[in-house]
């Protein structure tokens, strides 16, 4: 059998620890037993805004394979959200304008929109 090289030795150690540090740093649930929430997932919200319902909460079901971690409806109508790499948030109405919470892309949306209604954004 040949020998372990240093080299060999160090970089599987250091593929172990990153496997490892991957494994303990897996998401967490958006609440916890304690009734803590989760910073990256964000708190729900139901208001009127400028005379349009908007509201957010956890995305499920088929909602949650868009990766936002929530759903955000305006006058019922899903408006569908991205989020970028540093922290903020998009949306098909406003796609250049991040801003930084969910709510915020709605109020966004709602301001944008002016009056016109949402149309269902088409799912692949």
């Amino acid at each position: 059998m040949p020998a372990l090289s240093r080299r060999q030795a160090l970089t599987t150690a250091a593929a172990l620890a990153t496997a490892a540090a991957r494994i303990t740093a897996a998401p967490a649930p958006a609440a916890t037993a304690a009734g803590h929430h989760d910073p990256h997932v964000p708190a729900p919200f139901d208001e009127v805004y400028r005379g349009r319902r908007i509201q957010g909460r956890p995305a499920t079901g088929a909602h949650a394979h868009h990766g936002t971690g929530c759903t955000v409806l305006i006058d019922g109508v899903e408006l569908h959200l991205m989020r970028n790499a540093d922290g903020t948030w998009i949306s098909v109405v406003n796609h250049y304008d991040p801003v930084p919470t969910p709510r915020a892309a709605a109020r966004a949306a709602v301001d944008e929109l002016r009056g016109a209604a949402l149309l269902p954004f088409p799912a692949n």
